[in-house]
């Protein structure tokens, strides 16, 4: 059948529209189906996370070099049964922390065995400044394994101060875990691999993640209460200065074994932010003894500012009942009692009645348990900040001294006395 001109048109016509059609169809289709831009910005050089922390020491890292970006603080109950078990315990740590913070390539182990990485940093394993510090109480010493006698002067269960409430959730441990590096991920990824590897030689008892927030905008970090934290703090990188105010040395009564290690405090702090939010600015800072905005001392310039109370004896410019001048009163008496702070800042979320549940990871060490951290306590009953704050948990440590060389590990003294 022939098609006169007019037909062929209308009928080409129609068959261009509807093949047009099928296109856009296609064309939107592969449109829903294509994906977007990457949401996330995307680095594919390990250099970008934080360089390595030396593992091997006189000290264990994680205690005089800068806090890093995230941290976990993990309590656990030993579930080993003997001192040859405590010891494979030790041993299976330290070797984990030796690898982790060097970073590296885990060691397959066979195609039918279990992958011998979690994955979560990649194929590769970086250091990201990773710090893991191991301590352990006073409950370690008790009949298990015969350590008694050897227990450090000072260790002893953590003591409730008024205005404490603490929670045996979230208390006590036979040991303490510190985690701490340039991301959660990798604080994370450390912590399941050392548990991985210590199944069965130990059990976690409670454990809080926390963070350091970057400068905001300038300056130390601040805590959830909007103030600069952790500004005076003594400068332990000055060797004499170390030790006397820092590490357990020969001559202080201590067990030989504990040489160069130190007296670690946890102290879970809830802040009741909704209340606090509250308070003027100035009734804030009079409490603090520092301004909110830039970290100065109140009538000063600078958050590095050092306030001189021996001029100010009546507390017309900061306050006799100030924070900052109940914690370190700065005088000759006081000076053996400064510690060395190393808090994080930690959100969990609501609590039952829909409240806000963070605070601070109070986080520090000294030489003398005593001496330092019970006496700034004491001084600091019945502030005018403990309406505002409440501890409930954490715990007294020993951290335990470094790792030597690559034969050395966490414990060997101690177990060697």
């Amino acid at each position: 059948m022939s098609l006169d001109r007019r037909t062929f048109l209308v009928k080409g016509a129609a068959a261009a529209a509807a093949s047009t059609a099928a296109h856009r169809k296609l064309t939107r289709e592969a449109e829903l189906q294509a994906d977007g831009a990457l949401q996330f910005a995307v680095s594919s050089d390990p250099a970008a996370r934080l360089a390595a922390v030396p593992f091997h020491g006189k000290h264990q890292a994680g205690i005089t070099n800068p806090p890093p970006p995230a941290a976990c603080f993990a309590a656990l109950d030993v579930t080993a049964t003997d001192t040859r078990g405590l010891a494979e315990l030790f041993q299976t740590i330290t070797a984990r922390a030796r690898f982790l913070t060097a970073g590296g390539y885990p060691r397959l182990l066979g195609i039918t065995a279990p992958p011998p990485d979690s994955g979560t940093l990649g194929g590769r394993v970086v250091p990201d400044g990773l710090t893991v510090t191991l301590g352990v109480s006073s409950t370690l010493f008790d009949e298990r394994f015969g350590l008694a006698s050897r227990i450090p002067k000072r260790l002893q269960p953590m003591e409730s101060f008024p205005n404490d409430n603490l929670d045996p959730d979230w208390l006590g441990g036979d040991l303490l875990l510190q985690v701490c590096a340039g991301s959660e991920d990798t604080v994370l990824h450390a912590l399941r691999d050392i548990l991985k590897h210590s199944r069965g030689g130990m059990q976690v008892l409670w454990r809080m993640d926390g963070f350091v927030s970057p400068p905001r905008p300038t300056g130390v970090p601040r805590n959830h209460q909007g103030f600069h934290d952790g500004i005076a703090n003594p400068d332990v990188s000055d060797p004499p200065v170390a030790d006397r105010l820092l590490w357990v040395r020969e001559g202080l009564g201590e067990p030989r074994w504990a040489v160069g290690g130190s007296y670690h405090v946890i102290r879970l702090i809830r802040m009741f932010i909704e209340f606090w939010d509250r308070v003027s600015l100035h009734e804030q800072e009079t409490m603090i003894g520092r301004y909110r905005e830039d970290g100065a001392p109140l009538g000063m310039s600078t958050e590095t500012d050092i306030p001189d109370y021996a001029a100010d004896p009546h507390g017309k410019q900061i306050p006799l009942t100030a924070h900052i001048r109940l914690a370190n009163p700065r005088t000759a008496k006081t000076a053996e009692s400064r510690i060395l702070r190393r808090g994080y800042n930690y959100d969990n979320g609501m609590d039952a009645a829909g409240n806000l549940n963070m605070g601070l990871i109070f986080n520090c060490f000294q030489q003398d348990l005593e001496r330092q951290f019970v006496a700034n306590q004491k001084r600091l009953i019945g502030e005018p900040l403990v309406d505002y704050i409440q501890p409930f948990g954490g715990g007294y440590f020993f951290a335990l001294p470094g790792v030597r060389d690559s034969s050395d590990w966490l414990g060997r003294t101690l177990l060697a006395a």
